[in-house]
């Protein structure tokens, strides 16, 4: 659609008093429908209502996380800047935000409480195998090291958990994007991510084995101690690699070959960390290339490590001319 007509269906789309309300919302995070019935003290059919127009028309994007559906301003760019334009328009002192942004907060609050009750129950789990390799902040300076400080495009997150690395790279991304399939732990993500201001940063409910990502859609793909989850690796990262651009990169953080078979049963580890040729076989298979020696730091008794991998569309079609 070109730009005028874009323009045209988004300001009639938002041409009404709830709409706009709705919009200014959205724009400040994800909200599920029930939570915007109690902010806007409408009925959920009219607030429904309002929600499929915008989304039909571009502006908001619908993304179904169980029996819940939260929305949010469109990633898609023209949509976006159309939006986000129409919300500062809105004067800081009109009465009706004020008071919408208010029981915003009264959501957030709620929610804040649940995702920190829930991440209670974990903390003690994760504490304990962070205890057994080195320190996170070690482990999130060779992350930047790894990343490069000259990297300004968009990123995917999968397995996101408490949305920490799409926090810690918020100010070098252009869009950042975290997946994971578990309802509570995407509730602590955004609890973690929606204090903060962010407009170019969200999570959303994925299976990391079918990505509800479009082909080549990001410039780096991570993926943070999920890896040993999965009774899969290959296809795993077979769909990393489908969701990246051309010379993107996907980065590979996880455990190295190890024998502490108690983390199977006692915290659901499918694998026991990754031997290099296991992972740059994947790697292979899934149509990447090796970029460089694994980074490694070393834990008592786990040792973490970092295997890195660039998508090239020319060895891709190599490969597949070959089979």
């Amino acid at each position: 659609m070109h730009t005028l007509d874009t323009l045209l269906v988004g300001l009639r789309a938002a041409g009404e008093h709830t709409r706009l309300r709705i919009l200014a919302l959205c724009a400040r995070g994800e909200l599920s429908v029930s939570e915007l019935t109690q902010i806007l003290g409408q009925s959920q059919p009219r607030v429904s209502r309002h929600l499929k127009l915008m989304v039909d028309a571009g502006l908001l994007e619908r993304l179904p996380e169980g029996t819940q559906v939260y929305f949010r301003v469109s990633d898609i760019a023209e949509a976006s800047k159309i939006a986000h334009a129409l919300v500062s328009l809105i004067p800081e002192s009109d009465a009706v935000l004020n008071r919408d942004l208010s029981r915003l907060q009264q959501v957030r609050d709620t929610r804040s409480k649940k995702a920190q009750d829930y991440f209670h129950k974990v903390a003690r789990s994760w504490d304990s195998i962070r205890a057994m390799h080195v320190p996170q902040q070690q482990l999130e300076n060779t992350l930047f090291d790894v990343v490069g400080s000259e990297f300004d495009g968009d990123l995917l997150d999968i397995g996101t958990g408490t949305g920490r690395i799409l926090k810690i790279f918020a100010d070098r991304v252009r869009r950042g994007v975290g997946i994971d399939l578990s309802n509570d732990m995407l509730s602590v993500a955004r609890s973690n991510l929606e204090g903060q201001g962010y407009k170019h940063i969200h999570v959303r409910k994925g299976d990391m084995y079918r990505l509800p990502i479009e082909d080549d859609s990001f410039d780096l793909v991570i993926l943070h101690m999920v890896l040993h989850y999965s009774d899969d690796p290959g296809e795993v990262i077979q769909e990393a690699g489908r969701v990246l651009r051309n010379r993107g990169r996907l980065i590979v953080v996880d455990f190295a070959a190890h024998s502490e078979e108690y983390l199977r049963s006692d915290y659901q580890h499918y694998r026991l960390g990754f031997t290099d040729d296991e992972i740059l076989n994947c790697f292979d298979s899934a149509g990447i290339s090796f970029e460089q020696h694994t980074s490694k730091l070393v834990g008592n008794p786990l040792t973490v490590k970092f295997w890195v991998a660039e998508k090239s569309d020319k060895l891709v079609q190599l490969r597949a001319n070959a089979d």
